[in-house]
């Protein structure tokens, strides 16, 4: 597979394509080279965006359809989309660096068949539900409806644009709401083929608007849009802090999944060889750039200097190379401002004294390279330990026993996921209770299910994306109640209104 021709892409608002005197440039991170342009949108085209959402939701054009042809609907973009997945992997990869079996796997194959998943929610959604019948003050039959919001903002990361972005755009179509998506400024490529394809596959234009642009002014406009009654937002966690701030000026609906420090806890009867490639995989898969990798390698002190040599053995034969390569098993980091940041990081944990036993610098060629990373001597109130440092850098850090792993895991702001390498099973899930993170998997890393929840404690996010009630956060609850009394005598007026007529 060869990469894409430099290409100018348009905004897509109203159904339309408007482009921008203001261009962003995409670079592909492996060779550094411009694969395409974008154009540049800002407040006004927000606005417009916001104002043809909203047009296309009061109309009912999307709205009124039933469940079953908003599942339709759905069925038939995932389908078109898969036709043409592999352009869609091309521009995946052009942009963020990802290699050619992650985003076949789960960049692109994840996203679609997780849009499916939530076409099919919207069959089974319980959209109406009868409450008891109520008899006082009188008697009545109360309804729980759940309705759609109206227009939902969605703002994506880089890592897993197409993905991440479908984890919102999904429920909030199948939920019958209009919606505007700002993608990130590295990677908007896959979103405004995929909104493309909608369209053409039977979304109505205005439904999904696409709107790139930066954080600042783009980002910042849909967050405190008035119109905007949800925003739902993938990222870093102090800009999570910001949209909840700007989210606050009008109270509108917040879901935020953030950062995380994901502790990886091995237990003295863990099979330490699968533990150790399980822990690999569980931080260097795309280069470390997933919220929830597991960056904190936690290890029975007796047990340390050996597990050690495992990891460095095995790490040692990860192969970085050109991502169309199907032998290349990890990639770039996104661009030269995050090399730069990670490489900080490296050399500031050394200056606290931590030991890099492998890695630890870029690489001198084309695009933006960061060797696997093993850091010791790191003891968890280093800064390496505590920020998210998004990269390929796994530390290791020595526990004395069950409980002193377990304060090691939870002494963090953050709290996405964990996971627990064990031979007992019993033991493995008493230790998981106590650890404060939305997902924790036991002898394995990485276990993204659509038919679960995924979200964080602390300061890893707000609310839940995934699972059965993935819905919920994009739908109003109102409560509609009937009476079924029969007739003025029958109802308690006459404790405002005593006398007779």
């Amino acid at each position: 597979m060869t990469s894409v021709a430099v290409k100018h892409y348009p905004m897509r608002i109203g159904g339309a394509d408007v482009d921008s005197e203001r261009r962003m440039t995409i670079v592909d991170p492996g060779t550094g080279e411009t694969v395409a342009t974008v154009a540049q949108g800002g407040s006004a085209e927000v606005d417009s965006a916001v104002a043809a959402a909203k047009s296309t939701f009061d109309a009912g054009v999307w709205r009124l359809k039933t469940p079953q042809e908003r599942a339709t609907v759905m069925r038939q973009i995932t389908a078109a989309a898969n036709a043409v997945a592999d352009e869609l992997v091309e521009l995946e990869m052009c942009a963020n660096g990802a290699t050619v079996r992650q985003a076949t796997g789960f960049h692109i194959g994840y996203a679609l068949t997780h849009f499916n998943y939530f076409a099919d929610l919207a069959e089974t959604y319980a959209w109406q539900r009868p409450a008891p019948i109520s008899s006082f003050p009188a008697l009545g039959q109360p309804v729980v409806h759940r309705e759609p919001i109206g227009v939902v903002g969605a703002i994506a990361p880089w890592n897993f644009p197409l993905l991440l972005t479908l984890w919102k755009v999904g429920p909030a179509l199948a939920a019958g709401n209009s919606v505007v998506v700002k993608p990130d400024e590295h990677t908007p490529l896959s979103i405004l083929e995929f909104a493309r394809i909608a369209e053409a596959n039977g979304l109505p234009p205005g439904v999904l608007n696409v709107v790139p642009g930066d954080g600042p002014e783009a980002g910042a406009r849909l967050a405190s849009h008035p119109d905007v009654g949800k925003i739902a937002f993938t990222g870093s966690t102090a800009v999570g802090r910001e949209i909840m701030r700007l989210a606050s000026g009008t109270v509108k609906q917040v879901t935020l999944e953030l950062g995380g420090k994901g502790p990886s806890i091995v237990l003295d009867d863990a099979d330490l060889d699968m533990a150790a490639d399980g822990m690999l995989y569980g931080c260097f898969v795309y280069s470390g750039q997933v919220c929830e990798s597991g960056t904190r390698a936690l290890v029975p002190a007796d047990r340390h200097d050996a597990f050690v040599d495992r990891l460095v053995r095995r790490a040692r034969t990860i192969q970085l190379g050109p991502t169309r390569d199907w032998d290349t098993d990890m990639g770039p980091v996104i661009d030269g401002r995050q090399q730069r940041r990670i490489l900080e990081y490296i050399q500031g944990a050394v200056a606290e004294g931590a030991q890099i036993v492998l890695g630890g610098e870029a690489l001198p060629q084309p695009g933006f390279w960061v060797s696997p990373t093993i850091l010791t001597g790191v003891h968890n109130d280093m800064r390496i330990a505590r920020e998210e440092v998004f990269g390929p850098v796994l530390v290791v850090i020595p526990y004395t026993d069950d409980d002193d792993a377990v304060a090691i895991a939870n002494d963090s702001e953050y709290g996405l996921a964990a996971s627990i390498w064990s031979g007992n099973n019993a033991r493995a899930l008493e230790l998981a209770e106590r650890i404060q993170a939305g997902s924790v998997w036991i002898n394995d890393a990485h276990q993204i299910n659509c038919q679960v929840p995924f979200g964080g404690y602390k300061q890893s996010g707000l609310g839940r994306e995934l699972g059965p009630d993935a819905l919920d956060a994009y739908t109003e609850v109102k409560t509609v109640h009937l009476d079924l009394s029969g007739g003025r005598d029958a109802k308690p007026y006459d404790i405002l209104l005593s006398h007779a007529y």
